[in-house]
């Protein structure tokens, strides 16, 4: 039977944002769902990350200011980013929860997800943007490679291109950053030419998609570009930037997933931690801003984790053009991409 983590605190629920998309209710949601869905799953209680791990990604002074900003009441770290009084403090627990997803992987659990607030992919290493203060899934990798993991493969399915995560690891040849995001859009990164530096290039994937992709591009980009690269890049563990807002009712976004895309997505990622790194996958919560589609999505990806994925067939032609093109940039990087090359597809 699959043992499955879900890492939650309700010291999430004080990081106070008012009338913001990213609201504590978003947790409660899906709780709620996972309660209702008869997923059997361990909940953990993490841990806040310790100022050393924050400071692997993010300058002290920056890490200083959120503190100081927070002990004076709250306030904003730019016109998106709210801070309240206990904002710091549920950031360290946000990152110290993916920390503990990781944790979870490595010591005897299938897969993790952890279910926390506020958000990280967006934040850069000196300052916080797009709802996010912390980078928590950077902050997870650094941990992973300090417990003796090498490579770290991870997956953005946000709608919304993962800048600092990117930029984090930018000429980092250890870290493949895998995204798919709507372009343009905010943040106005990740363009597919945007590889990596210094040695690192084509361990930066970046798949721009148009507005209005749904299910079968997603699948299709999934397969064709995710599948072959990862297996062939080889992780010894693989974290989900698992942002629910491509989902087509998402007020936020322009894309049009469904629960079904979000499974075909996590059932693709599993498979390549079965093949490449003994089944090691650990997912935290990015965006999602409509309650309900958030949760079915979450649910979704727990339950297609546990045996419960589908196929997803169909071609969209845009989404096609795009593969060839970000093939094109990839080539020199991969061998899977070589015109000689049959790469095999995940079979779902």
């Amino acid at each position: 039977m699959t043992k499955t983590g879900v890492i939650y605190h309700p010291m999430y629920l004080k990081h106070e944002t008012g009338f913001h998309p990213e609201k504590k209710e978003r947790l409660t949601a899906i709780l709620e769902a996972i309660n209702n869905s008869g997923l059997a799953v361990d909940f953990i209680s993490p841990e806040p990350a310790t100022v050393e791990q924050v400071a692997t990604v993010h300058g002290r002074r920056y890490i200083d200011q959120v503190k100081v900003v927070c002990e004076h009441g709250g306030g904003h770290l730019d016109v998106d980013t709210v801070l309240s009084k206990d904002s710091y403090d549920v950031a360290l627990l946000a990152a110290g929860g993916t920390i503990a997803a990781v944790d979870a992987v490595m010591d005897g659990y299938d897969n993790a997800f952890a279910l926390v607030r506020p958000p990280g992919h967006h934040a850069m290493p000196n300052r916080g943007m797009g709802f996010c203060i912390f980078n928590n899934v950077a902050i997870a990798a650094k941990h992973a490679q300090a417990r003796g993991l090498g490579k770290v493969l991870i997956v953005d399915w946000d709608v919304h291109h993962g800048n600092g995560t990117n930029a984090m690891f930018y000429s980092d040849r250890s870290v493949m950053y895998f995204s798919t995001h709507q372009f343009p859009h905010y943040p106005g990164t990740g363009r597919m030419t945007d590889v990596g530096e210094e040695g690192a290039e084509g361990t930066k994937f970046n798949v721009p998609l148009p507005s209005g992709t749904g299910d079968e591009g997603y699948a299709m980009v999934y397969r064709e570009l995710l599948y072959p690269a990862a297996r062939e890049f080889d992780p010894d563990i693989i974290l989900v930037s698992a942002g629910q807002d491509p989902h087509n009712k998402d007020p936020l976004g322009g894309m049009s997933l469904n629960a079904d895309g979000f499974a075909f997505m996590a059932a693709v990622v599993q498979k390549i931690a079965l093949e490449c790194c003994e089944g090691r996958v650990a997912a935290t919560l990015e965006g999602g801003y409509n309650l309900e589609a958030q949760a079915g999505a979450v649910v979704a990806v727990l339950r297609s984790w546990q045996g419960g994925a589908l196929q997803i067939k169909g071609v969209d032609l845009k989404v096609a053009d795009r593969i060839k093109e970000v093939k094109r940039v990839q080539k020199p990087y991969w061998k899977c991409f070589s015109d000689s090359s049959t790469h095999p597809e995940p079979g779902l």
